[in-house]
């Protein structure tokens, strides 16, 4: 029990330590690209942090023959919007509302709303169609929707690209050449590919300590693959989020969150239609519809004043507790 303490607190300096390399690493690598604030987290930081989970339902799915390893591909692709969207959005908003109370900052969420809401919207509309479309139709829709959806993604990124935000700052200086005002991006690219392996690494270990206690103190296995493991699977988008919220940097922090969201509701999902049988039911289906709620409720709270922003987003913690609950009560489904 000791020694999965240990790797729990490990994997969690892993993360923090990532964190902290890949959000400099991605500030340097934004301004050194000339793109914006909104494409810097919406599109760099999303797909980068949503890189390493997004490897977990693609291993299951092919590697993993039968039903079971489609079944834990499923359960990852769709875990992942839920868990962006009932825990990373709330604890956006969380740390905004705490922030406020010890006088650091406002209460008002400054990110640039235009790229939240496009985000939301691409999000909202592409996991619409692959929960309540594709599963009723046959293998041919399935295919079409696949490639619509990974086109989908494309028109995403290249509208992101284009539209308006704010450029991106200097950062203060790259960790990696602390020294050089001008660092050349092959060693920018390099940090954060270091950054994302020491993600990966610490994620690993905080999911085998969690996994190790949870079982030692006579935890479902179910319960660890439903709620917890999610958890520490989307630790970095969290990590970056509450890091760049801390530095008033807010269009960083919401952009990566909303875009790892258009990010896994389009490329994952795609992947899952195509290779399995794609029959979202039960718990599974409830995941779903909170997830969308959840982000319905955020892209709702976008459209009025900055001062409700972070309450928006930590109303979303209601549909994460009360999955917790479904799940406790009722198993698989």
């Amino acid at each position: 029990m000791i020694l999965d303490f240990v790797l729990l607190v490990v994997g969690i300096l892993f993360v923090l330590a990532a964190a902290e390399l890949f959000t400099n690493g991605i500030e340097a690598l934004g301004h050194r690209l000339n793109v914006s604030k909104n494409f810097t987290g919406s599109v760099l930081a999303a797909v980068g942090t949503a890189l390493p989970e997004t490897l977990i339902p693609i291993i299951a799915i092919v590697f993993f023959a039968g039903n079971k390893g489609h079944d834990i591909g499923v359960g990852a692709i769709l875990g992942a919007p839920f868990m962006l969207s009932t825990v990373a959005f709330p604890l956006i908003g969380l740390t905004v509302i705490i922030g406020h109370l010890l006088k650091k900052r406002g209460i008002a969420l400054h990110a640039e709303t235009t790229g939240l809401r496009r985000d939301l919207t691409f999000f909202l509309f592409a996991y619409s169609v692959a929960l309540f479309i594709v599963p009723f139709e046959g293998y041919t829709l399935r295919v079409i929707t696949a490639i619509f959806l990974i086109g989908l993604y494309v028109l995403y990124v290249f509208q992101t690209l284009k539209g308006e935000s704010e450029d991106m700052e200097t950062p203060e200086h790259l960790f990696f050449a602390p020294k050089n005002p001008h660092p050349h991006i092959f060693l920018i690219i390099t940090q954060v590919i270091i950054s994302l392996i020491l993600m990966v690494g610490g994620a690993h270990f905080f999911v085998h300590g969690i996994e190790k206690i949870s079982l030692a103190l006579g935890l479902d296995p179910l319960i660890f693959s439903l709620i917890i493991a999610p958890i520490a699977t989307e630790l970095p988008e969290k990590i970056n989020s509450i890091k760049w919220i801390l530095e008033k940097k807010d269009t960083l922090a919401v952009g990566n969150v909303a875009g790892a969201m258009v990010f896994q509701s389009t490329i994952p999902v795609s992947i899952g239609v195509l290779f399995t049988e794609w029959n979202i039911t039960g718990l599974a289906l409830v995941s779903g519809i909170f997830a969308i709620i959840s982000a319905f409720i955020a892209l709702t709270v976008s459209y009025i004043n900055r001062k409700y922003f972070a309450y928006g987003f930590t109303s979303g913690i209601l549909f994460f507790v009360a999955y917790i609950y479904l799940v406790l009560t009722n198993g698989a489904g």
